[in-house]
């Protein structure tokens, strides 16, 4: 599956004013919360299931109260008096944190001394205590309780869940961040909240589809479409992947075919439907058909150029392939990945001769010097393609990518004139300085 940028906005952090109460004592209190919530009298009274809510929140958040992300080690250290059951350094994201085990949490400081992550290891209360006090507060709603006074409470519980699901996306936990992301959207969709967390439907979708739980992933995007929730189109791209790994290649068309209509910029979209057509198999004819739809509701968007001539690529039909890229260029003579594109084609002419050139035997020379003779005109020919990408693009990993190119094509023919040694040391400067 594709790598897609996978952008977290951290909701603001649960604040309580008082100190870690024990275990015993929070346990108590949703005891008799719940007890007085059995009673046949109580359990008809708003407030009884208000208190209930309450009990859940402060057990839920006694583990972490006085841990402030934000402060500094030394800080942390003076505020809690409680000393760290072990010590260590581990990496998260590519990141060295100093991770202190506590009794209830597990504390991530970054680089520069700053608590980064807090990790519930223990709570107070057992069990998604989350979900009962949301379930407890549209209780009260239900038997009466005000909107003013319902509403910012389960919000609060979405923004709680949307954290936990940060903070195990990042400590690599990507089961449970689907589950905290599922909780945050369920309970942002519950009465009398009015702002539905779309975000936290896609994360859940995500990080489902990181652990193959394509069931949950499909119903999240799907959740998002009905909610006009479409991520730029990503949305089609993600469906279009769990429809292709449950094998449902129409289902996955149909996303395809919707969504570049919809968003034909979209390089997921573009991406999957270039790797539909490889896994199928498909006549590239068909393939061809969506993106003449693309085509009708955007004439002038070069990029869909590109995505034929990549399709005609992929099945050597390079003419075909040179000929979308020329479309797109004529479009927009400054797209840099068609002139990519062009400059590809002759690589993989390239590769198709040095294949045949490694087949023949050894006394087959002069067949030898012939293929010779063709790849050098086939890598002469990539490199005005590659050097017009490399001055058009404005994106630096295509810049690197055409300049790598080149450096290794001039370096192919040095022999052959000392032009191409000359353009070698300049390509070859030009990647080392960008390193």
């Amino acid at each position: 599956m594709k790598k897609l940028v996978f952008a977290l906005a951290l909701a603001c952090s649960l604040q309580f004013a008082y100190a870690q109460k024990p275990d015993a004592a929070m346990q108590k209190d949703v005891d008799k919360a719940l007890e007085a919530s059995k009673d046949a009298k109580k359990a008809t009274k708003a407030g009884t299931w208000t208190k209930l809510a309450e009990a859940y929140m402060k057990a839920y958040a006694n583990p972490t109260a006085n841990i402030t992300p934000g402060i500094d080690k030394n800080t942390f250290g003076m505020m809690n008096k409680e000393k760290p059951v072990s010590q260590s350094n581990v990496e998260i994201g590519g990141q060295t944190y100093e991770k202190w085990e506590l009794s209830h949490v597990n504390v991530y400081f970054n680089e520069a001394g700053v608590l980064s992550l807090v990790e519930v290891t223990k709570p107070s209360v057992e069990g998604d205590v989350l979900c009962e006090a949301a379930k407890a507060y549209a209780k009260a709603f239900e038997l009466g309780a005000k909107e003013k006074d319902v509403a910012p409470k389960l919000k609060e519980i979405a923004d709680a869940y949307y954290n936990d699901g940060f903070t195990a996306y990042q400590l690599g936990d990507m089961a449970k961040a689907s589950d905290y992301f599922m909780g945050a959207f369920e309970v942002s969709s519950t009465q009398p909240v009015t702002e539905v967390n779309n975000d936290a439907a896609y994360n859940a979708a995500f990080t489902a589809m990181q652990v193959k739980n394509y069931d949950r992933a499909n119903k999240y995007y799907t959740q998002c479409l009905t909610n006009g929730f479409y991520s730029d189109g990503n949305v089609y791209a993600n469906l279009s992947e769990c429809a292709l790994a449950q094998a449902d290649t129409t289902a996955a068309k149909n996303y395809l075919a919707t969504g570049l209509t919809s968003y034909p910029d979209n390089a997921a979209i573009l991406t999957n439907l270039i790797n539909l057509y490889l896994q199928t198999n498909e006549d590239p004819a068909k393939i061809v058909e969506l993106l003449d739809e693309a085509k009708k509701a955007m004439p002038d968007n070069p990029s869909l150029y590109y995505v034929e001539g990549n399709i005609y690529t992929g099945i050597k039909d390079f003419e075909k392939a040179l000929a979308a890229y020329d479309k797109g260029l004529a479009i927009n003579d400054k797209y840099d990945m068609c002139y990519y594109g062009k400059a590809n084609v002759a690589l993989k002419k390239g590769e198709a001769i040095v294949d045949e050139m490694n087949a023949l035997d050894v006394r087959e020379w002069k067949k030898y010097d012939e293929l010779a003779a063709q790849l050098t005109e086939v890598y002469i020919s990539a490199l005005e393609p590659f050097e017009k990408c490399y001055e058009v693009s404005e994106i630096p990993e295509v810049k690197a990518a055409a300049a790598d190119y080149l450096k290794r094509l001039n370096f192919q023919l040095r022999n052959v004139d000392p032009k191409y040694q000359e353009a070698y040391e300049k390509w070859n400067a030009i990647v080392e300085n960008a390193q």
